[in-house]
């Protein structure tokens, strides 16, 4: 019999607050967390709107935050929401066995000091050749070492072990916005089969910055709805005209059930199914016909032991964009037949905007508090039905309604395709 593993604590980062409760709260009066980018000079970008972090005191949330002064925003986002979900379990790591705590992240790359680079390296730059004495002597001293290696995608998961002492397993992936899903199916994985009883597990992200913007707008990508920011991203609404970048973090405590009851801990949930495949098909579009999403949702549902009819909310991936929401639709009339016309679906990205690789981690704890507090939360800016996107997306208000078992969609650029199920624990 494989060991079950249970959710003990949860701390999140996001557009709508710096904590669960603030966040939470947001999304279940419809907030938008979408305004106009602050970060840098976006004026004469297509798109000037994002869902930022604001007023992210770190010094108020980890100890000794000064060791964080040349780290990226994940890295940031990482190690405040990884203390909030450690605090939230009342876990005591010194008396646990930190070889068998691990952490299983699913963060992006760290954000580059662009300007600061680009204004350094352009004078070096001679006949398309780079100068490299005058760049060593000219260039190198006005960049902060630590800046480098701070950019590699797996300092989240090192500066969180360090945070929380985990002496076991560590990994990163970066499979675009599916990342924080599949992170926390393979931590699920590790304890299921008892390399680890404790996991720090989710991911933590940011593209608001220059390049993610332009790059993003170079394939048309993000919505241009510059005017109108809260009303910017609208899943599933027929005039959806592209995503908005967000950013944040989400991490969840894992735990082997015995470990988590032997120390009386609360839980949130039980997680009980994960998919994952891939669409073996175009890198930024998803399968017109849904194939590796409804192949990841059925294999949840095989891993979780339920049929469709078990699932009461999906916490859709619902980006806001013309293919994505439609094939996600598509996806899930195939693989809960009769019943996806029954089943509550909501994107909370019409709130946060896309969190990219951090995605899925605030979603499956979103799942987790439906599932708590009975409150579904809306996909806001639902005005326009699109006839191709035909199921219940509880448009624009909350919805009070019992959930005991729920599944979170992410689908990410190359074809990734992870999807995880959380039930309520009764035992």
């Amino acid at each position: 019999m494989r060991r079950r593993v249970v959710v003990t604590g949860i701390g999140m980062v996001t557009p709508l607050g710096n904590s669960v409760a603030e966040t939470w709260e947001g999304m279940r009066n419809g907030r938008s967390g979408v305004a106009r980018i602050t970060r840098f000079d976006a004026s004469t970008l297509p798109t000037k709107i994002a869902a930022e972090v604001k007023h992210l005191d770190l010094h108020s949330i980890v100890p000794n935050a000064d060791r964080y002064e040349f780290s990226g925003y994940n890295t940031k986002f990482a190690v405040a929401a990884a203390k909030m979900a450690l605090d939230d379990s009342g876990l005591d790591v010194n008396r646990v066995d930190r070889a068998r705590l691990g952490v299983y992240l699913g963060a992006g790359e760290g954000q580059h000091d662009f300007e600061r680079f680009v204004q350094t390296l352009a004078p070096c730059y001679h006949d398309g050749r780079v100068a490299v004495p005058e760049f060593s002597s000219r260039g190198l001293k006005h960049l902060h070492p630590q800046k480098e290696w701070e950019q590699d995608p797996n300092m989240p998961a090192g500066h969180v072990a360090a945070l929380v002492g985990a002496q076991g397993p560590n990994y990163n992936c970066l499979t675009a916005c599916a990342a924080s899903s599949q992170a926390i199916g393979e931590a699920l994985e590790l304890i299921r089969r008892g390399d680890a009883d404790v996991m720090v597990s989710g991911g933590a992200h940011t593209m608001i910055h220059p390049f993610g913007v332009v790059g993003f707008n170079l394939l048309t990508a993000l919505s241009t709805r510059n005017d109108e920011p809260e009303r910017a991203s609208r899943p599933f609404d027929q005039e959806r005209d592209g995503f908005i970048l967000g950013e944040g973090g989400g991490m969840v405590i894992l735990e082997e059930l015995q470990h988590a009851k032997s120390r009386g801990a609360k839980i949130y949930g039980e997680l009980i199914g994960y998919g994952s495949t891939a669409d073996a098909y175009r890198m930024t579009d998803p399968h017109p016909e849904g194939r590796g999403a409804i192949r990841a949702i059925r294999d949840a549902f095989t891993d979780a032991e339920i049929g469709p009819t078990d699932i009461q909310y999906v916490n859709a991936h619902g980006t806001s964009t013309g293919g994505g929401d439609v094939a996600e639709t598509v996806s899930m009339k195939v693989a809960f037949g009769d019943h996806a016309r029954n089943v509550p679906i909501s994107s909370i990205k019409s709130m946060t905007g896309h969190l990219i690789a951090a995605a899925g981690a605030v979603e499956l704890i979103t799942c987790l508090l439906t599932i708590r507090d009975g409150v579904i939360p809306p996909t806001i800016n639902y005005e326009f039905p699109d006839p191709q996107c035909d199921l219940d997306y509880v448009p624009n208000t909350a919805r009070e309604a019992k959930v005991d078992v729920a599944l979170s969609n992410s689908f990410g650029f190359g074809g990734q395709n992870v999807c995880l199920v959380a039930r309520r624990f009764t035992g």
